[in-house]
């Protein structure tokens, strides 16, 4: 994650007298095995032979070595979650090797200071940082992996610690300031020992991350790979390529027509090649059966006065034309705060007291539980031909990076619209797949 931040600083630099505009910035598990050689050195010195104290006091060393580094490993995590939390501010150099190495795809960085420097000026912690960045940030999505387990031949095996994140920091030395997003996963490779001493109780009671190497979803995701195998998933490309992934978010956005109301939030949890996942809560809404949009809108917004709703309009269309199934238009009213669980929250009382009744008949509430949604945006007018090859689409991009849709989403198609009626400027509609539970890596 660090390494592309002293090449970010280089195209900043570069790019800091481009006209205006506007834009957005939003790992494995491979075993590390210490052989019994090593171990062996480390408890068997060769210039001496052992006492029969020694041989107990290294045989009793090795019987809890697995013990001793798992719960080591468990804290190690903990430290993880907490410098991800904080912007590794601080960050727990004891965990990390002298020599650690930090490669990502723009760039390779050795040694703990570098990591920190550079950390600390996307942060805006150091002068440069303010200059060239502002509202960094990181999602943690999660903290995997790092099984300990005693091999053949008394090997003692770690496997890699994986972290799935979402970055975001604002380029605030060009003057449209875009805000840059990159998501992916970081892979530590960790092994027994450390930076305090060689004493053989001490080395089998530490560990240290020798290595860590950062992917990005956008460019590292090897096609046809199953989303819930990192180690099978990512893959290295020329630093060509993220290098091309990043300048394309800082290019100016132009005009964007007026959005019709306040957005229901959601979770970015990937921003791939040509789809996002999002994660939304769980929320109550209202929704009409309709034959035109408009028509649609107009029984929407009547019914929603002083209820606040908001966007998008969510649209589900079947596919078969002839079924006699009805289009539906889906207004978000309300939705569950953190803390307030997975499924929707009660609707406002108006609503309750409305829906289904004299001229409101049509008008039914809908609750949606917590869901992941795939999502591919398309600029068009929302016209059938267009939304439908937009979903076709963004299906073979799901099957490309090993993603799963709920089991009855090809029956019908689900898209979203953002703007307020007859608004200018550039539109934002977007066509909708929830995943299935145990279809994507997160949790």
């Amino acid at each position: 994650m660090n390494g592309t931040l002293s090449s970010m600083l280089r195209l900043l630099l570069a790019l800091a007298s481009i006209p205006k505009g506007v834009t957005s910035f939003t790992t494995s598990g491979f075993l590390k095995t210490l052989p019994t050689e090593y171990l062996s050195s480390r408890l068997n010195p060769p210039a001496k032979l052992m006492s029969s104290t020694e041989a107990s006091v290294a045989n009793e060393s090795i019987g809890t070595s697995k013990q001793q580094i798992t719960e080591k490993i468990s804290k190690l995590k903990r430290v993880l979650e907490q410098e991800y939390i904080s912007f590794f501010n601080p960050m727990v150099d004891s965990w990390y090797a002298k020599d650690v190495t930090f490669d990502d795809p723009m760039t390779s960085l050795s040694g703990v200071d570098s990591y920190r420097n550079n950390v600390d000026m996307l942060a805006g912690r150091t002068l440069m940082g303010k200059v060239l960045f502002d509202g960094a940030g990181i999602n943690l999505h999660s903290v995997t992996g790092g099984e300990v387990a005693e091999g053949n031949n008394g090997q003692v095996e770690i496997s890699d610690i994986v972290t799935r994140w979402t970055l975001r920091v604002t380029a605030k030395v060009l003057p449209w300031k875009p805000e840059a997003i990159f998501s992916g996963i970081s892979v530590y490779k960790v092994e027994p020992g450390g930076n305090q001493g060689n004493m053989m109780i001490e080395y089998l009671g530490r560990v240290s991350i020798i290595a860590q190497t950062d992917y990005w979803d956008s460019i590292n995701i090897k096609p046809m790979t199953s989303s819930l195998v990192p180690q099978q998933q990512y893959q290295k490309v020329p630093k060509s390529v993220a290098i091309n992934d990043f300048l394309s978010q800082l290019k100016p956005e132009g005009f964007r027509a007026t959005a019709a109301a306040p957005e229901l939030p959601y979770l970015l949890l990937r921003r791939g090649n040509g789809y996002e996942l999002r994660r939304y809560p769980g929320f109550v809404g209202i929704q009409t059966p309709y034959q035109r949009r408009d028509y649609g809108f107009g029984s929407l917004g009547a019914f929603a006065k002083g209820m606040n709703p908001l966007a998008p309009s969510i649209m589900k269309v079947w596919n078969d034309d002839n079924d006699g199934k009805d289009k539906i238009m889906t207004w978000p009213l309300e939705f569950a705060l953190p803390g307030q669980g997975n499924a929707a929250p009660s609707p406002p009382a108006l609503a309750v007291e409305k829906a289904g009744e004299g001229q409101w008949k049509s008008i039914s509430l809908s609750s949606w539980s917590e869901s992941v949604i795939a999502v591919r945006s398309f600029e068009d007018a929302a016209m059938g031909p267009v939304v439908r090859n937009s979903d076709r689409e963004l299906r073979e991009l799901l099957k490309r990076d090993g993603l799963i849709p709920t089991d009855d989403s090809s029956a019908y198609v689900v898209f979203a619209q953002y703007d307020a009626v007859h608004s200018m400027g550039k539109r934002r509609s977007e066509v909708w797949i929830e995943l299935k539970d145990g279809g994507h890596p997160f949790y």
